[in-house]
């Protein structure tokens, strides 16, 4: 209850007015039954304006922290997370990758949309960067289809290190279900779960106009994201925290 209510009454009419939000490809969404939406992530206010243009309720995977503080201010935070319809994960421990996958098949066995941001956390410049294989892995283990949605002009309501939110045009762009069903049985092959991802994430570039950087987004936070050249060789193998459903906003 508290989903739709907060959907249409206490925050949705507030998007509206400030976003006039505009949905593009809303047929690609199945009417009903389990699909993963691959969005690319440009601003926390992804978490809102997805949710309020697809018909069907989106479950994402969230840090437990969001529902763990104290006080007056971690009550409502932990109810809030909780009324649109995020799922706590702990990230901390030596199985977080696991739990994490678990907790986004729990989901998708309901018959549940759930939503994932394959880059793993918010671009720091605009561009689009590298994805996670933890969505390949989830959608081979599943064998639901992806959806690649492109969020469009979140990043300008909700720029980077602002606190306050400012008008701007959004719209939310939902391409052609991908099925993986050629894979079938392919799952834990790395090279599968790379191939999957990236096709995922060109997409991505072609349905948001976004440069893409081959690099991941987390390893160019703190570094100067204007050059052209971003450091490659920085970048260290994740092992499985490359495998994780990176959901959660970040």
């Amino acid at each position: 209850m508290w989903y739709w209510l907060v959907k249409y009454v206490l925050l949705g009419p507030l998007l509206a007015l400030m976003g006039r939000p505009k949905l593009e490809g809303g047929e690609n969404v199945p009417a009903g039954g389990s699909a993963i939406l691959a969005s690319n992530h440009r601003a926390v206010l992804d978490s809102f304006y997805l949710p309020l243009l697809v018909t069907r309720r989106i479950t994402f995977l969230a840090k437990s922290e969001y529902f763990t503080g104290t006080g007056l201010k971690g009550r409502f935070q932990r109810w809030f997370f909780s009324a649109v319809g995020q799922v706590p994960i702990d990230r901390t421990g030596a199985d977080a990758a696991q739990d994490a996958l678990n907790a986004g098949v729990r989901v998708l066995s309901r018959g549940r949309l759930l939503g994932i941001y394959p880059e793993g956390t918010r671009s720091p410049d605009g561009r689009l960067y590298k994805g996670k294989t933890g969505l390949a892995r989830l959608a081979l283990e599943t064998g639901v289809p992806v959806i690649p949605v492109a969020m469009i002009g979140t990043d300008k309501m909700n720029p980077i290190g602002s606190k306050m939110w400012k008008p701007a045009k959004i719209t939310v762009r939902i391409g052609e279900p991908i099925d993986f069903s050629r894979f079938e049985g392919m799952g834990g092959n790395r090279f599968v779960e790379r191939a999957v991802t990236d096709e995922v994430m060109y997409s991505l570039m072609q349905l948001s106009g976004q440069e893409y950087v081959d690099v991941y987004a987390a390893s160019m936070k703190g570094k100067d994201t204007r050059t052209d050249s971003p450091d490659v060789a920085s970048v260290r193998d994740l092992g499985d925290a490359d495998r994780m459903p990176d959901t959660q906003a970040g």
